[in-house]
C-alpha cells in the first residue's frame, strides 16, 4: 500500500487546495495530510482560520484518509509517525524537492518527493485572493455600494 503525504496551511479552503489534494491522492492508496500549526508558519502571513478548524475542514474532505496537525517544534516528527512513501508538494509550496529529500534522509525518512505541477487558475483559487475579495466587498458595502 502506497502512503502519500500532503502538507499545507489550508486557510480558507478553495478549489486550488482540492486540486492539490486530489492529485496527491492519485499518487497512492491512502492520503495523509498535515495541517500546519500557526506557530510553525514563517514564510507567509499567519492564517485567519484557527488550526483546529482548518484541521476539521481538511478531515472532512472525501479525498483525505487521515489529517493531523503538524508538530509545534519539529516538522519531521509527524513524518516519522506517518512513514509516507511519497510526499506531494503543491505547485506553489516553497520547498525544493532535492533539498527536502536530503533533509528527509538525515532524519531517517525514506520517502520520494513529488511536485504536483497542476495549478488551478480562477478568481478565488487562493486564500489571499479570497481575503482580497472579502475586503473589497466589505469596503463597497461600507460605502453603500453593491
Amino acid at each position: 500500500m502506497v502512503r502519500v503525504l500532503a502538507t499545507g496551511t489550508f486557510d480558507l479552503l478553495h478549489p486550488g487546495h482540492m486540486l492539490y489534494l486530489s492529485e496527491a491522492r492519485a499518487l497512492g492508496d491512502e492520503l495523509y495530510v498535515i495541517v500546519a500549526r500557526e506557530s510553525m508558519i514563517k514564510h507567509k502571513q499567519k492564517p485567519v482560520v484557527p488550526e483546529e478548524q482548518r484541521l476539521e475542514m481538511v478531515q472532512g474532505l472525501r479525498v483525505v484518509d487521515k489529517a493531523m496537525l503538524g508538530s509545534k517544534i519539529d516538522i519531521f516528527e509527524p513524518l516519522r509517525e506517518i512513514r509516507p512513501d511519497i510526499i506531494a508538494l503543491g505547485a506553489n509550496q516553497f520547498f525544493k524537492e532535492k533539498d527536502l529529500e536530503a533533509q528527509l534522509r538525515v532524519h531517517g525518512i525514506d520517502a520520494k518527493v513529488v511536485r504536483i505541477t497542476s495549478f488551478r487558475q480562477c478568481e478565488l483559487c487562493s486564500s489571499a485572493a479570497i481575503m482580497r475579495k472579502v475586503i473589497e466587498r466589505c469596503g463597497k458595502e461600507h460605502k453603500g455600494e453593491r
